[in-house]
């Protein structure tokens, strides 16, 4: 599996921004409201992000030899398409709010001021989310193997265990 780049999720952004902003000009514009936007969002996702940080660190530890214990292969690998989602998901609703003000830009009264916050601070919340995606990405890679033996880890990397086919078990004896 490949990892998320930043550029990817910078252009899920801007075309969700876009895309986000035309539909709902012109549900507005043909006599639509827009949705009541509360703080909650925000926080939630905040919370996901410090998640994503926290399984990412727990990650970076195992690859790192600093656990007592090392990381199940298969928890690992969760964790890495967890960033990956967050990224892409953080970016996806970075442009839902982002679209949302700009058009909340057009009539900025008193109502529409605070709804026009909660909208740019929600897509920094999002932006934040995409942020601890790629961190998280980056603390699960695996050190470059050593051909002298050195600090690197030698054998199959987690993407090979991933795509390797399961063995047969037989009883133990």
């Amino acid at each position: 599996m490949r990892p998320a780049r930043a550029s990817s999720a910078v252009l899920v952004a801007v075309l969700a921004t876009a895309v986000s902003w035309f539909a709902l000009d012109l549900w507005t514009n043909h006599g639509g409201r827009l949705l009541p936007l509360p703080w909650f969002p925000a926080a939630a996702i905040v919370v996901v992000a410090g998640v994503v940080l926290a399984l990412g660190w727990e990650v970076r530890r195992s690859v790192r030899g600093d656990r007592s214990a090392p990381l199940d292969p298969l928890a690992a690998a969760r964790v890495v398409v967890l960033a990956k989602a967050a990224v892409y998901g953080g970016a996806v609703l970075v442009g839902w709010y982002a679209g949302q003000a700009l058009v909340l830009l057009s009539d900025v009264s008193v109502m529409r001021n605070q709804h026009l916050l909660v909208a740019g601070g929600t897509a920094l919340a999002a932006a934040a989310l995409a942020g601890a995606g790629l961190l998280a990405q980056r603390w699960c890679r695996l050190p470059p193997d050593d051909e002298g033996g050195g600090a690197g880890r030698s054998g199959p990397s987690l993407e090979d265990d991933l795509l390797a086919p399961p063995q047969q078990r037989g009883p133990q004896e």
